[in-house]
């Protein structure tokens, strides 16, 4: 349980202003992350990390010469906004391109991807790669669906080597999608983690038992069994991990990682037994490492990870680099980085607007009240809700990101502007401040909804509907989730479908909205039985199935909410 805390919702920022502080011979922070303090060359290739907090020393703990220029850094267990990722690219930028690194989850997808679509379009080079190690949450004929645990070290390792080396994107890119390919990880959970100011963790492990096949966003594992002693955990550790042996493949770099509560002696012991096995199966053991390297919070628990090595990889994991937490090699001269100025965003500046779109964004203003008003009263239960497969934090998330909307559009709303301004911003803000998945998606849901809005007219019945269509088209093209999925767009589908029927028969907004939000209660509901098949419930999908998606859930009591507005 994290006891050192002042107040929970600033606790991530927090924590990274005062690892800036002690690390600045490291690293400069900048709003949503921190960049390389040191002079780096131009042209070089950017390697930039990053995700949720709670990880340390992933991410911020890897930005240094030889491994990563950046780190992103989003609340605790949930992905970094698109502007977050997009401005500390900006800042990290040296004329080389910019490879982003993450693991393969539904929220650092959407929003690392939106955010690479911008930088491109600013004409910056940007490539993608996420770590998919974790061999207990896909098969292993779907690899590239399995989600990124400890490997992201290793694998970001081998990046920040090739890209201090000089190489050109195209073969930085190549080599780290080669670590990737080639890296495996299984781990362990004793016990589940508690987020700053929660009095629960987020699971429990049943008395004398383990979890495996844990997550690091404070997922449960996908099966319980008795805690064993450290030779049989090896064994079960080892075992798991060489099944997915590449043909030939005998070298190999190891790394043991604790989770955040297991304490170093416990590894050690560990490590004897690996290593043993590791060598008994013929496996070269090169340059391994013991320690914490990817935690979850206070998580009670270890993961093995495994990348088989050729002649390149071996040559980028054994290269030199200087970071706050792994130093390896030769001692690197560096010098101060010049501050870049102009590079955080700038107060948002609203143009000409008419007296009716500043009454409707006032009306929209209003909405936004009683949904931060729903939404804290549904915190709690949206939690209860979101932990059965997830990590608990949506009922949070929500109620942030809806928070932070509210103050942006009320400053909109001040400062005179129209209904779509008004609107855009709000969605920004939402993203921003709430981060993850459910972040990503209602930013981008009310973003696109405002496009059907305008600054010189109030909004008619006709441009709320086909706000709704946009933005249901947006999500599912950019969120890449289909109905069946047991996502929010099980609940949006249909509310966007009876929203348009309504209004075709006839009905006015209010009796339509209010028809499509009894339709939309109704799906949500029914994706109970489903099993997910996206996202960080989908590993867990037997968890899931009987009970509700919180996103489907949450987009229920939005639209309950408005209708009663209206």
């Amino acid at each position: 349980m994290t006891k050192i805390v002042d107040d929970p919702e600033t606790f991530a920022a927090a924590a990274l202003a005062g690892f800036s502080r002690i690390y600045g011979r490291y690293v400069r922070l900048v709003k949503g992350g921190v960049v390389r303090s040191t002079a780096v060359p131009q042209g070089k290739v950017s390697v930039i990390v990053g995700g949720g907090s709670g990880h340390y020393p992933a991410f911020a703990g890897y930005v240094g010469p030889g491994m990563a220029d950046a780190a992103v850094a989003g609340e605790i267990f949930a992905s970094p906004s698109t502007a977050a990722v997009a401005r500390v690219c900006r800042n990290a930028h040296c004329g080389g391109g910019i490879l982003l690194g993450f693991g393969n989850y539904a929220g650092d997808v959407l929003n690392f991807g939106v955010a690479a679509e911008r930088l491109r379009a600013e004409g910056i080079d940007v490539r993608i790669v996420t770590v998919t190690d974790d061999v207990a949450s896909a098969p292993a004929d779907q690899h590239l669906r399995r989600r990124g645990i400890a490997g992201d070290f290793v694998v970001f390792k081998v990046a920040g080597a090739a890209a201090e080396a000089g190489l050109e994107i195209d073969a930085v890119e190549r080599i780290t999608r080669h670590a990737n390919d080639r890296t495996f990880s299984f781990g362990v959970a004793f016990g589940g983690c508690t987020l700053p100011g929660a009095t629960e963790p987020l699971f429990t492990v049943p008395r004398g038992t383990m979890a495996l096949g844990l997550g690091i966003h404070g997922e449960p594992g996908i099966r319980d069994a008795e805690i064993v002693p450290a030779r049989v955990l090896a064994e079960l550790l080892v075992e798991t991990i060489l099944a997915e042996r590449p043909v030939g493949a005998r070298r190999a770099a190891v790394l043991l990682n604790g989770l955040g509560a297991t304490k170093y002696e416990e590894l050690f012991v560990l490590w004897g037994a690996v290593e043993t096995l590791l060598q008994a199966s013929g496996v070269d053991v090169v340059a391994p490492e013991v320690g914490e390297y990817v935690t979850s919070l206070d998580m009670q628990g270890c993961s093995l990870t495994v990348l088989w090595l050729d002649v390149e990889l071996e040559h980028y994991w054994l290269a030199p680099c200087d970071t706050p937490v792994f130093c390896r090699g030769e001692t690197f001269r560096t010098e101060p980085a010049a501050v870049r100025p102009g590079t955080d965003d700038e107060a948002p500046v609203f143009g000409p607007a008419s007296s009716a779109s500043r009454e409707s964004a006032r009306c929209l203003a209003g909405i936004l009240d009683a949904m931060v008003s729903a939404l804290s009263e549904a915190e709690i239960e949206l939690g209860r809700i979101d932990a059965f497969a997830g990590d608990g934090d949506h009922g949070q998330g929500m109620r942030r990101g809806a928070t932070a909307a509210r103050e942006a559009i009320h400053q909109a709303v001040a400062a005179g502007a129209g209904a779509r301004s008004a609107l855009a911003v709000a969605g920004d803000a939402w993203a921003d401040r709430a981060g993850g998945t459910s972040g990503a998606i209602w930013g981008l849901l009310l973003r696109s909804w405002s496009s059907a809005f305008s600054d010189e007219a109030a909004f008619e019945d006709a441009d709320v509907i086909r706000g709704a269509r946009i933005a249901l088209d947006d999500v599912m093209r950019l969120g890449g989730a289909k109905p069946g999925d047991k996502t929010l767009v099980d609940a949006f589908v249909p509310f966007v479908a009876a929203l348009e029927t309504a209004k075709a028969d006839g009905l006015s907004l209010k009796d339509a909205w209010q028809k499509a939000s009894a339709t939309c209660r109704q799906a949500a509901e029914a994706t109970a039985p489903l099993s997910p098949r996206l996202g960080r419930a989908r590993p867990l999908a037997e968890r899931s199935i009987g009970h509700p998606d919180a996103g489907a859930v949450s987009l229920a009591l939005i639209a309950t909410t408005i209708a009663a507005r209206l």
